[in-house]
């Protein structure tokens, strides 16, 4: 395993961290979390060099810390960095947060927090945290020993990114960013601004919700295979990430031992300097033809499940996104009418606007419901691939 310097720290992380938000799971159920398999995961992880170990209050419809706790027992805490965030959609006060904090240090089964966020911050949540004086909360927290650095999560536009940056003096941020992704909320600018304040970057979604770690179209491949080196997808991905030195960790949401193996194999190769100039001429002509045939960038977080009247929504981008990309549209229809209850149907939305709300992609859910019934209920016929 490679590590870095943790921005001003004087102590390292694996570029390689490992995400605790899709877990292996029981029948495809996000609550259902397959605890040997887990936990099992998760040693075999920090065996093989892996110290930075990431969750969330929400992931895995709030169990995910709780399953990490038990992981991290016999020894394991010790070994690792361990980050968790408040969920500050759900604080109105500073009562809350201190209930948030004691809830996660019970379930995580630790005295302490090495790296605590503000959860997936937007306009709104910022302009909560500032109201409740939440940055003096955070600092009483270090001062106490609960916490030891502190974060945030970003979903919102670069001039907010700017903005929160600029408000304190943070020790970490983390942003969502892959190579489809460099001017997408914080994108690119963000990663060198908060870099040039010595800011420690973490990257999520780095395969994009797992779309760069599949065999891409054939339209982008045959641009991949312009280069001399046989690389596959999710090589050419966490590659072009660890050829930026501003990135100090990748975190992957790895669902599968065979993920985790993988990425620490290709962690344990990587190289700042291992993509040539060619090579990211190329992964640039890549993304540009991915973004022409892409038609909803939903990243599978499951933010906006449960649906209350039970729209299985990124399920249902998921079967138009593959039947769109990969020409799979009589298959993949097929699925769309057998495979799921009617509530879970797309015609099922009523717009309450609930997904919407929630999306940290900024997703129009409601439209793009709209698009995936037309697609496979009303049109008789494959309608044209973007």
């Amino acid at each position: 395993m490679i590590y870095n310097k943790f921005g001003q720290k004087d102590w390292e992380t694996s570029i390689l961290g490992m995400g605790c938000m899709r877990l292996p799971v029981f029948d495809e159920e996000s609550k259902n979390i397959d605890e040997k398999r887990a936990i099992e995961m998760i040693r075999h992880a920090i065996d093989n060099g892996i110290n930075y170990i990431d969750t969330a209050w929400p992931y895995h419809g709030g169990n995910s810390e709780g399953l990490v706790g038990k992981a991290l027992q016999d020894g394991y805490r010790k070994k690792v960095k361990l980050a968790t965030k408040l969920p500050v959609w759900k604080v109105e006060n500073i009562e809350d947060c201190e209930y948030y904090l004691d809830q996660q240090l019970e379930r995580l089964q630790t005295d302490h927090i090495n790296l605590y966020l503000l959860h997936a911050l937007s306009e709104d949540r910022w302009e909560t945290c500032k109201n409740i004086n939440i940055m003096e909360w955070m600092e009483e927290k270090k001062a106490e020993g609960k916490i030891n650095n502190i974060g945030f999560s970003f979903h919102d536009d670069y001039d907010l990114f700017e903005e929160i940056i600029d408000f304190y003096d943070w020790d970490f941020c983390q942003i969502q960013y892959n190579y489809l992704d460099t001017e997408f909320q914080a994108g690119k600018k963000g990663l060198k601004y908060a870099n040039d304040k010595d800011i420690a970057v973490v990257v999520m979604e780095p395969l994009r919700g797992g779309t760069l770690a599949q065999t891409p179209p054939k339209e982008v491949k045959d641009i991949l295979e312009q280069s001399s080196n046989d690389r596959n997808a999710v090589e050419w991905s966490l590659q072009w990430l660890w050829n930026q030195e501003e990135i100090d960790v990748v975190l992957s949401g790895m669902s599968t031992m065979k993920q985790l193996k993988e990425n620490i194999e290709l962690a344990s190769q990587a190289d700042q300097n291992q993509l040539n100039e060619k090579e990211m001429e190329i992964i640039s002509e890549a993304r540009d033809k991915f973004l022409d045939i892409f038609p909803v960038a939903c990243t599978g977080c499951n933010y906006c499940v449960p649906c209350p009247e039970g729209v299985a929504i990124p399920n249902l981008f998921e079967l138009y996104n593959e039947a769109k990309i990969y020409d799979r549209y009589e298959v993949n229809k097929k699925r769309y009418l057998n495979f799921f209850d009617e509530s879970a149907l797309a015609d099922n939305c009523i717009e309450c606007g609930q997904c919407e709300e929630a999306c940290p992609q900024s997703l129009d859910i409601i439209d793009h419901l709209k698009d995936v019934s037309a697609y496979f209920v009303e049109s008789t016929t494959p309608p044209e691939s973007n």
